[in-house]
């Protein structure tokens, strides 16, 4: 979301309502925010538009799709082969996402999996793409704080 502009008063007012009901038309949003309609309805496709307002993937959950496995996999890559590996990266399934991050590696890589074979399967081919020098994995033991942006949104609403 890097081009994306910052979200003013009102539209985190949108964005909290549709967290609070993520089926609600845009009347009903324009209703309960206490702006027109097409107010509502212009904000939305901006947010949209401009990447504020992300897929509805984040919502379904990859224990009901059969991983109840997650880990997070941390690799070295060549720098100029950058590209390169996350193309690859991105062809295989599991890989749900991959952040490019400073350190001592160069990307962390969250990762889904059927069962603890089937993560050795995806962590090695990982290793096998071209451009990765060595990696680690790490096996999610239990989330403590899922993914959220409630309190966030709750912040830029105030006016």
């Amino acid at each position: 979301m890097p081009n994306a502009m910052r979200i003013d008063a009102t539209d985190a007012r949108i964005l909290l309502e549709l967290v609070k009901h993520p089926r609600a038309t845009t009347i009903a949003v324009a209703d309960q925010v206490g702006i027109a309609r097409n107010t509502a309805h212009a904000r939305l496709a901006r947010l949209e538009q401009d990447g504020t307002l992300g897929s509805f993937e984040h919502r379904v959950s990859p224990e009901a799709l059969g991983y109840p496995l997650t880990a997070f996999v941390t690799a070295q890559v060549t720098q100029r082969r950058l590209d390169e590996v996350a193309a690859a990266l991105a062809a295989i399934p599991e890989v749900l996402q991959v952040h490019g991050i400073s350190g001592p590696t160069d990307l962390l890589i969250h990762v889904v999996a059927t069962n603890a074979d089937d993560l050795y399967r995806i962590a090695g081919q990982i290793l096998a793409v071209p451009g990765i020098e060595r990696s680690s994995t790490a096996l999610v033991m239990r989330q403590l704080v899922g993914y959220r942006i409630t309190p966030l949104l709750h912040r830029a609403a105030r006016p």
